[in-house]
């Protein structure tokens, strides 16, 4: 009998799968989930070393994090899926996410090859779904970062976070890095504790709570200044009518990624096409003045974020994953109920 039939006869007699074997023989796995391996020590997964599990599918699913309109980004990005369809030899189709979770769920079961997160879904993408971050958005002077502004109305008498004690201030999601995990790293040394002197509100994302200021929601929000810029470019509202009233130091902006089970030599040409494609002037536009994609590591510039992480107890790991999808699932179910039924056909 074979040494390694004869092991794997062993191992089910004492109730041990196939898998848990090849699970203990990775030398190290850090944060990522049981099924991906860091043997290289990079904090991404490794490519699996048997070429039968490396995938070369003949058409790619590309996604972009999860917009409150996801008709504006599927036609502002069209340009860019059709050059990646022509760079790659592939067909490339545009997939619209609902959900951080969900757009980590399609990467972790194999129907999502390319995507780009928001700052702290990339991490959770990289624990929890195999997700290797190889671009992010910027310029000839390298990638483009933001910062964590803390934003209240013009008219409001708020100069200082220590004001808003009591206050109604939104957060955006759980696993937001901005929206969430750095203030409550970076705001008590300003003198207000989230949950101790205030309750976060979780709007849903950025723009709900630049707008929920707007509209009288939320005395304060904290929000990533990227999106806060984009949002006064397009005209959704007016740089007068915010007062910014904190300025963190910068984050990387987003992170493009591509599945770590992608057979090497496509995962290259995907690479070689992203930092190869210029920008449109409406992607410029939206995107702040980033005119192309540019190389980023993962292991350097996340260390903030996952240091703000660590430090505020929300670790990029399963547990927090998990309680991050079951909000997402009970907010989305909240706006399913509120919304108005569809018109029924008259007779």
């Amino acid at each position: 009998m074979p040494a390694r039939t004869a092991l794997l006869a062993f191992a089910a007699a004492i109730g041990f799968s196939p898998q848990a074997l090849g699970q203990d023989a990775c030398p190290s796995r850090g944060q990522l989930d049981t099924a991906y391996c860091d043997a290289d020590g990079d904090l991404v997964a490794d490519v699996p070393g048997d070429p039968a599990r490396q995938r070369d599918p003949s058409s790619l699913v590309f996604a972009y994090t999860p917009v409150e309109d996801p008709a504006i980004y599927a036609d502002l990005l069209k340009p860019f899926v059709d050059y990646l369809s022509k760079c790659t030899g592939k067909r490339v189709v545009y997939y619209s996410v609902q959900s951080n979770t969900a757009q980590i769920e399609a990467m972790r079961s194999g129907r999502l090859h390319i995507a780009g997160f928001s700052t702290g879904p990339t991490a959770f993408a990289v624990n929890m779904a195999g997700a290797v971050p190889f671009a992010s958005g910027g310029s000839a002077e390298g990638p483009r970062g933001y910062k964590l502004i803390a934003i209240v109305k013009s008219s409001s008498p708020f100069r200082s976070l220590a004001e808003l004690k009591g206050r109604k201030v939104a957060h955006t999601s759980q696993s937001s890095n901005s929206g969430n995990l750095a203030p409550r790293v970076l705001f008590p040394p300003q003198g207000l504790a989230p949950d101790q002197d205030y309750r976060p509100l979780m709007s849903g994302g950025h723009d709900k709570s630049i707008l929920g200021v707007a509209h009288g929601d939320y005395d304060m929000a904290a929000v990533a200044d990227d999106v806060f810029e984009r949002m006064v470019n397009r005209g959704t509202v007016k740089r007068d009518d915010f007062r910014v009233i904190y300025t963190s130091d910068v984050f990387p902006t987003n992170g493009y990624v591509h599945a770590h089970d992608l057979r090497p030599a496509l995962a290259a040409r995907i690479r070689t096409c992203f930092f190869d494609y210029r920008f449109s002037d409406a992607e410029k536009r939206e995107f702040n003045g980033e005119d192309r994609y540019v190389p980023v590591n993962y292991k350097d510039q996340w260390a903030v974020v996952r240091e703000v992480a660590e430090k505020s107890g929300t670790p990029f790991n399963r547990r927090a994953y998990e309680a991050e999808s079951k909000r997402e699932a009970e907010a989305l179910a909240r706006r399913q109920q509120a919304a108005p039924p569809p018109a029924q056909p008259k007779p």
